[in-house]
């Protein structure tokens, strides 16, 4: 007769086990393996996007920029229009309209009265002065603005 021999059987069946442990860890370890795999594709993909998300961020920031820059040129442009246009306007009319009294006086002893001066009427009413003082008065007059 065979005897069974306990310990014998105790043993197989805690190799099978062993076996079948190793088996289970086996699978375990591929399946993670699968699943590293599959998370560092994962990881790759998102820092690919990543640099795109940078890219179209750094775009939209530069457009941003761009466009301030833009607005800002445009108002210097509009000003600088605005600053030609009232100093153009400022040749054609001098700011100041007055005379000094005393030039004032010695035209109106020669019957030159406000507006504009003939200039042959001028010439006769400087002749007493000298050549220095007929420079000065036609210079206040054309800064007046009573003369051409």
């Amino acid at each position: 007769m065979l005897e069974r021999n306990p310990e014998k059987e105790e043993r197989k069946d805690m190799e099978q086990g062993e076996k079948n442990i190793v088996e289970r860890l086996e699978a375990t370890a591929a399946a993670l393996e699968k699943a590293l795999s599959v998370l560092e594709e994962r990881v790759a993909g998102a820092a690919a996007l990543s640099g795109d998300v940078e890219r179209i961020t750094a775009t939209v920031e530069q457009s941003r920029r761009e466009a301030e820059l833009a607005e800002k040129l445009a108002a210097a442009e509009r000003e600088l229009g605005e600053v030609k246009a009232a100093s153009a306007q400022n040749a054609l009319n001098p700011l100041r309209r007055t005379m000094p009294a005393a030039t004032a006086e010695m035209l109106a002893k020669h019957g030159i009265g406000e507006g504009p001066v003939d200039v042959r009427a001028l010439d006769a009413a400087l002749s007493g002065l000298s050549l220095e003082q007929r420079i000065a008065v036609k210079t206040q007059l054309l800064r007046a603005g009573a003369i051409a």
